[in-house]
């Protein structure tokens, strides 16, 4: 009798423990769902538009990363996941000039408008929004 447990795939990392992979990718190269064993950085993203590469700089976050897509939005997030300042952006994919911002604080409160034009204090809505408005 085998009382191996069935093999299971890598386990996913936590987001902060993530590896940065610093390899060059173009837009139709991120992924549609969230890696779950590196960062990919907007640094590494060629057609990164300077205002995601600079969504952190003003709360200390030296990454940017990489999160998933929603409908046609790239989303981004500039800090950690959970415990202080962060910064989400969502760039449309199509028009890279087009992006909408939520800030989240180190208190669990955020703010951000979304594609609809109603500000959000929860991160879900803000997120509920940008798949509601796909343009």
């Amino acid at each position: 009798m085998n009382d191996t447990p069935p093999a299971r795939g890598p386990r996913a990392l936590p987001a902060d423990e993530r590896p940065v992979d610093p390899t060059p990718v173009h837009t139709a190269d991120l992924p549609p769902t969230p890696t779950r064993d590196r960062n990919i950085p907007a640094t590494a993203w060629i057609e990164a538009p300077t205002d995601l590469l600079r969504s952190g700089d003003d709360i200390g976050a030296t990454v940017v990363a990489y999160k998933r897509r929603l409908g046609p939005w790239l989303l981004w997030r500039a800090g950690p996941a959970r415990g202080a300042d962060a910064r989400y952006t969502a760039v449309h994919h199509a028009d890279l000039g087009h992006s909408f911002t939520f800030r989240l604080f180190p208190d669990g409160t955020g703010e951000g408008t979304g594609p609809s034009g109603v500000t959000h204090e929860r991160f879900r809505a803000w997120k509920e929004d940008l798949r509601d408005h796909p343009a």
